[in-house]
């Protein structure tokens, strides 16, 4: 059993080393640091997660962190993908910003309680990696299609109709102002 858990980790060690020795701004980072301390970039890595991972688990302003990091790679990614001729990765992350704003929509609702549970900063952003992971079983794509979507769906003409008269308000108002 330990030998095929060990075999499991090495596993893993070798697919995270191969995806650091690819090109890109944050491998190149690693590489400057690794070629200056002479700390092989796998070990980097891992010390920066488990750093991050503490930080959000009792740092000073974990909710920045977390929040940080659920918007900058998306927000970035989005940005690539509104500036790309291909329209499938405008989708997955439209899907994502919706899931996003669900949950901080729910999260401003409940924030009182959410306050009392241990370590709410990490489960938070290791839900976001998960609704932003490029994988089979991303959260966003799971959320949308099984609760958002079909909600939206059942309610979309109410939905239509509030923010129609919404929309001829805001126009009356608008027109006595001026």
């Amino acid at each position: 059993m330990a030998s095929a858990v060990q075999q499991n980790v090495e596993n893993w060690k070798a697919k995270l080393d191969k995806v650091l020795h690819e090109k890109n701004g944050f491998t190149d980072l690693l590489e400057k640091v690794e070629q200056k301390t002479g700390v092989r970039r796998l070990y980097l890595a891992i010390g920066l997660f488990a750093v991050v991972v503490l930080y959000l688990m009792v740092g000073y302003g974990a909710q920045f962190l977390c929040n940080f990091i659920g918007f900058i790679y998306p927000a970035y990614t989005s940005f690539k993908a509104v500036e790309s001729t291909n329209k499938d990765d405008d989708t997955v992350w439209l899907i994502y910003w919706v899931v996003y704003s669900f949950f901080a929509l729910l999260e401003f609702f409940t924030d009182i309680f959410l306050f009392w549970i241990p370590f709410y900063w990490l489960l938070k952003c290791i839900f976001l990696v998960w609704c932003m992971a490029p994988t089979s079983y991303n959260g966003s794509q799971i959320i949308y299609y099984r609760f958002i979507r079909p909600f939206i769906l059942r309610y979309e003409k109410k939905i239509d109709s509030a923010v129609d008269r919404a929309s001829e308000a805001a126009r009356e108002v608008k027109k006595k102002m001026k």
